[in-house]
């Protein structure tokens, strides 16, 4: 299973949210560059990058914060974050980004989405799947769907779809757990690699997550908290 660290972006620093609430910002590091080499230099091969603005408006915002990352460290990037149209996600892939996360353009536009799949592939496109009791979640958050979460999944994997990245807001920043009978539901009911996002908190959850059969886990406010020793978290990728 990979583990991923994630850094998300706010004014060009990272910060960290509770349950996606813009008003719960806390500033961890005022240089993600600095933060992105920390998770290299540790041993890590994978991040997880947001822009946190772009989520909630109409493009992406915090692109340089990207390039930057992308130009000087060897870290394979998923990007997400204000992807709503093809040239947002054109520029994220100039920008350097291995993968791109899209969920409102999912869900809002499906011929965009499928067709930026058939463009790119589905090793370079990410289904941004995040829900809040089970329904999806898009523009940061900020708006809801009728639409239940693991039927989303299913109908684009029905459609090729290869990777999902799936957050519980409920779990977001609580450092209480990671949604367990939900990511359990997906894993049986489809064939995605499922990317586990939100709560995790314990190097003993991490392998649980592992057991279960997750293709990654993303990790954010559990190592800024130190909650979970970065060291001893390197040592299981």
């Amino acid at each position: 299973m990979r583990i991923i660290p994630a850094i998300d972006i706010i004014e060009g620093k990272c910060v960290r949210l509770t349950k996606g609430d813009y008003s719960t910002k806390k500033i961890y590091n005022e240089d993600p560059l600095r933060m992105a080499k920390t998770f290299e230099d540790s041993g890590f091969k994978y991040l997880h990058l947001v822009d946190l603005e772009g989520a909630k408006s109409k493009k992406i915002i915090n692109h340089k914060v990207l390039e930057n990352i992308c130009n000087n460290t060897q870290l394979i990037v998923d990007f997400g974050g204000g992807i709503k149209t093809t040239s947002d996600v054109n520029l994220a892939f100039n920008c350097g980004a291995n993968q791109i996360t899209a969920g409102s353009m999912a869900a809002n536009d499906e011929q965009m989405f499928l067709s930026i799949l058939e463009k790119y592939g589905t090793e370079k496109i990410i289904l941004g799947a995040d829900a809040l009791n089970r329904k999806i979640a898009v523009s940061g958050w900020k708006d809801y769907s009728d639409v239940d979460v693991v039927d989303f999944i299913k109908a684009y994997e029905q459609k090729g779809l290869k990777y999902v990245i799936s957050t519980d807001i409920s779990k977001d920043g609580m450092l209480q757990g990671s949604s367990i009978d939900l990511y359990q539901e997906i894993i049986k009911k489809t064939d995605v690699k499922l990317i586990a996002s939100g709560g995790c908190s314990s190097i003993a959850e991490v392998k649980e997550l592992d057991r279960m059969g997750c293709d990654g886990v993303i990790i954010g406010k559990a190592i800024y908290e130190n909650k979970i020793n970065l060291k001893e978290l390197a040592k299981l990728c």
